[in-house]
C-alpha cells in the first residue's frame, strides 16, 4: 500500500515510523522544510521512545521519505491521511485552517488521478467537520464527488505520549468512520499488523468517540485529584482507596453507568454524593466537581418534564414509577419527582408499576406510598392497558420487561412515546413520536 501522511507533528510522524515499518511505501508531507530534511536523513522530528529508529529504518530500506509537495505526494499514493493540527482558539473551538488546507491540495491532485484516491483523517475534529468541512473542500477544488473520484474516512487515534509505538500496535481498538464500506476496507488494511478490535460506525459518531475519551481521560482524572484532596484532609489514604476502587471491574471499571439515560436515584447514589458534598464543605474544600453531580442530575429531570410541557397534551400515562425496573425502591425516583411536577402543573396523570402495586399491599415502602406521597398513590393502576390507552404521552421510566414485551405496537399510533429507559422496541414502532432523554 502506497500512503501519504500530511502533517510531521507527533501523531504524522509515528504513523511516518509505524507504517513504513509494517512494509508500506510512506511519503510525509509537511509545510516545514525542517521536518521534511530530519525524516530523509532518517531522524526523527519528535521525541519519542522508539519513533527514532522505526523512522531510521524505514529510510535506510526506502519505505519512508518525506517532501513539502503535497501534489507529488497525492500522485505517488494511493491513499492519504491526514494528521495535521487542530490548535486552540481563543474561545476553545479548534483552528481548522490547516485542515482546510490540505484538503484543498489533496483536492487539486486527485484532478490528475484516473484512480479513485482514499482520505483518511486523523486530525481531532469535532463531528460534523468531515461531512460538512472536508468533503466540500476536497468535491470543490477537485470537481470530483465522493464516492466517485474520492472517498473519506475518520479514523481517530489513541496515541499517548512516551509509548506512542506500543499504542500503535496495540490500542483499546482500531476505529474507522465511513461513509462507504468500500473506502472503510481499504482504511483498514492500514492496521493490518496491529493486534486490536476493528470498529467501524458513521463518520460523526467516531469523530465524537475521540473527543468523548479524552474528556473521560480529564474526568477520570479531576475525579481522583478530588477524591485525594478530601481523604487527605480526612487523614485517608488515597491512594489506599483508590487502589480499591479500581479493583471493582464488575461496576467501577466497566460499562455500567457509561450509557446515555435518564438520572440517577434512590437510597444510596443521591445520598452519599450529599453527604461527600457536605463533608468537603465543612471543611472549606472546594471540589468543582463532586459539588457539579447533583445539580447537573437534577438538569436531567427537568429536561424531561420540559419535553413533556413542550408537547402542549395533558393526557399523561407513565409506565414505571420507581428509579429501577424490579424495585419497589422510591426514595430519590427521579421519575417521581417529574410526576410530582406535571401534577403541580394541572397534568391528567395516570401510572402504571407492578412493583409499586405490590409494595401498596406488602412492601416495605407501603407507608412511604401511603403517607409521603398519596396524591401520586391515588393515580396509580394496575391496568397496564388503561394507562397506555389514557395517555396522549407515554412516559417510560424504567426498562421493566413488560413495557418492551405487553404494549401492543398499534396502541401506541399517534402516540407521542418519552423513553427515559432506552427500550428499543419502542424507538422503532411505526407511527409513534418517539422522544429519548439523551439520544
Amino acid at each position: 500500500m502506497r500512503v501519504s501522511i500530511f502533517g510531521l507533528g507527533y501523531v504524522g510522524a509515528v504513523s511516518c515510523g509505524c507504517f513504513a515499518h509494517d512494509g508500506m511505501e510512506v511519503i510525509g508531507v509537511d509545510v516545514n522544510a525542517d521536518k521534511v530534511r530530519m525524516i530523509n536523513e532518517g531522524c526523527s522530528p519528535i521525541i519519542e521512545e522508539g519513533i527514532g529508529e522505526l523512522i531510521a529504518d524505514a529510510v535506510r530500506k526506502g519505505t519512508l521519505r518525506a517532501t513539502t509537495d503535497a501534489r507529488e505526494a497525492i500522485l505517488a499514493t494511493d491513499i492519504s491521511i491526514i494528521s495535521v493540527g487542530t490548535p486552540s482558539l481563543p474561545n476553545g473551538g479548534a483552528n481548522l485552517n490547516a485542515v482546510e488546507r490540505v484538503c484543498e491540495q489533496i483536492g487539486a491532485a486527485i484532478t490528475e488521478k484516473a484512480a479513485k484516491h482514499v482520505v483518511v483523517v486523523r486530525s481531532t475534529v469535532m463531528p460534523g467537520t468531515v461531512r460538512q468541512l472536508v468533503v466540500p473542500a476536497l468535491q470543490r477544488t477537485s470537481g470530483k464527488q465522493l464516492g466517485e473520484g474520492f472517498g473519506v474516512c475518520f479514523n481517530p487515534e489513541f496515541l499517548r505520549e512516551g509509548s506512542s509505538a506500543r499504542d500503535h500496535y496495540s490500542p483499546p481498538f482500531t476505529l474507522i468512520g465511513e461513509f462507504d464500506r468500500r473506502d472503510g476496507d481499504i482504511a483498514a488494511r492500514l492496521y493490518a499488523r496491529v493486534d486490536a478490535e476493528l470498529i467501524r460506525t458513521g463518520v460523526e459518531e467516531a469523530e465524537m468517540v475521540k473527543y468523548v475519551c479524552n474528556a473521560f481521560h480529564a474526568l477520570k482524572i479531576t475525579f481522583a485529584n478530588e477524591i485525594g484532596i478530601l481523604a487527605r484532609s480526612l487523614g485517608v489514604d488515597s491512594n489506599a482507596v483508590m487502589d480499591i476502587v479500581c479493583a471493582d471491574t464488575k461496576l467501577n471499571i466497566s460499562a455500567k453507568y457509561l450509557k446515555p439515560g435518564f438520572a440517577f436515584g434512590g437510597s444510596c447514589l443521591p445520598k452519599d454524593v450529599k453527604a461527600l458534598v457536605q463533608k468537603a464543605r465543612e471543611g472549606d474544600l472546594d471540589l468543582p466537581l463532586l459539588h457539579s453531580i447533583a445539580p447537573s442530575n437534577r438538569m436531567q429531570i427537568e429536561r424531561a418534564i420540559e419535553s413533556v410541557i413542550s408537547l402542549g397534551r395533558k393526557r399523561v400515562g407513565v409506565l414505571g414509577l420507581s428509579f429501577k425496573a424490579g424495585t419497589d425502591d422510591l426514595r430519590e425516583s427521579p421519575v417521581v419527582a417529574v410526576t410530582e411536577a406535571l401534577i403541580g402543573k394541572g397534568y391528567d396523570i395516570k401510572i402504571y408499576d407492578r412493583s409499586i402495586s405490590l409494595a401498596r399491599l406488602m412492601g416495605a415502602n407501603k407507608e412511604y406510598i401511603e403517607k409521603g406521597i398519596p396524591h401520586i398513590a391515588s393515580l396509580m393502576s394496575e391496568d397496564l392497558a388503561a394507562v397506555v390507552e389514557h395517555a396522549e404521552i407515554l412516559i417510560i421510566g424504567n426498562a421493566s420487561p413488560e413495557f418492551a414485551e405487553s404494549i401492543p405496537e398499534q396502541s401506541l399510533a399517534g402516540m407521542t412515546v418519552i423513553d427515559l429507559a432506552r427500550i428499543p422496541k419502542l424507538a422503532n414502532a411505526a407511527n409513534v413520536n418517539y422522544v429519548g432523554i439523551a439520544w
